[in-house]
């Protein structure tokens, strides 16, 4: 923060003019080293007196002479327009147009069926010789791979379904929730199931990470219910295959829901009250994280889920 208001008419033409001044005594030369007028090197010099509340250089025979203030603020001065540089400057950063590059990630099918379709149209829509290979999530994640190179980068659902590893960095992509999915002849009438008749139900269990425990039953046990599962699934769309022309539940994400069940075919509720929601993180290695490439691919992914408002 800015401790006068005063500071925030400065630019960094006037920080150059000062500087320039400084250096060179004389508002004649300033202007024709900075490639500009004198009247605008007077103007420069005249926020600045302002928003230092100093008279800053005082206009003698022997041309600018800097105030004890000026002085002080010199080396400050010019570290800002350093820094300035060094951040225009910046890191490399990766050029996906000249070097083909695989990046190999562990996801869920949340990320499969949401992100990866939309990062993969735009990589072909800018031409890029980007590619993305997906491993199934398990458990844990899998976090040799990921410290020793094998991933780049490991996408899995939060708040605490995984263990925490303190060497990896986190970043949070969306948050999202879960509502119950019909065959829709046999979709109730009420906006939301109660908790007695969800677990009256027949469930279809979508594995969209191989575990053996899931957010839904885990909150179940909590409350001392258990829901019966009768078929488990290998993904979103043969779980929904399972429940057409029968009047089993699958409970789903509700952005998958949008995405893969359409309301010709397929009914929806509410969960029971107090279910949890979940968010999609994404987790790196520290050290790979400082590789451009693998900076450049979490921007897209990034970019695709502001996109379409996942952010």
């Amino acid at each position: 923060m800015l401790n006068s208001n005063l500071l925030r008419k400065l630019d960094m033409q006037d920080l150059m003019v000062f500087i320039a001044v400084y250096d060179q005594s004389s508002v004649t030369e300033v202007s024709e080293t900075l490639f500009v007028s004198q009247s605008t090197v007077s103007y420069s010099l005249k926020k600045l007196r302002t928003s230092f509340e100093d008279e800053l250089f005082i206009n003698t025979r022997a041309g600018m002479r800097p105030t004890y203030k000026a002085t002080t603020m010199y080396g400050h001065v010019q570290k800002i327009l350093e820094s300035i540089n060094l951040c225009h400057a910046g890191g490399q950063a990766f050029d996906p147009t000249s070097t083909a590059v695989t990046f190999n990630v562990c996801a869920p099918e949340y990320f499969e069926q949401l992100i990866l379709p939309r990062l993969l149209k735009h990589f072909d829509r800018a031409d890029l010789p980007v590619i993305v290979n997906v491993q199934k999530l398990e458990t844990d994640i899998p976090a040799d791979d990921l410290r020793e190179g094998r991933l780049d980068l490991v996408i899995c659902f939060g708040p605490h379904f995984h263990r925490a590893h303190k060497d990896f960095k986190t970043q949070m992509l969306l948050e999202d929730d879960l509502v119950c999915v019909f065959d829709k002849r046999s979709a109730p009438r009420e906006p939301a199931l109660s908790l007695h008749s969800f677990v009256e139900r027949r469930h279809v269990f979508p594995t969209p990470w191989t575990s053996d425990t899931n957010m839904i039953d885990g909150w179940l046990a909590r409350q001392a219910h258990k829901r019966q599962v009768i078929a488990r699934a290998n993904s979103y769309s043969a779980a929904l295959k399972m429940i057409t022309g029968t009047d089993f539940v699958v409970t789903l994400p509700r952005r998958v829901q949008k995405l893969l069940a359409p309301a010709t075919v397929f009914g929806h509720c509410e969960a029971p009250s107090g279910l949890p929601g979940f968010t999609l993180d994404m987790q790196w290695n520290e050290t790979s994280g400082q590789d451009n490439a693998n900076t450049w691919f979490r921007e897209q992914v990034v970019k695709v889920c502001a996109e379409q408002g996942l952010l």
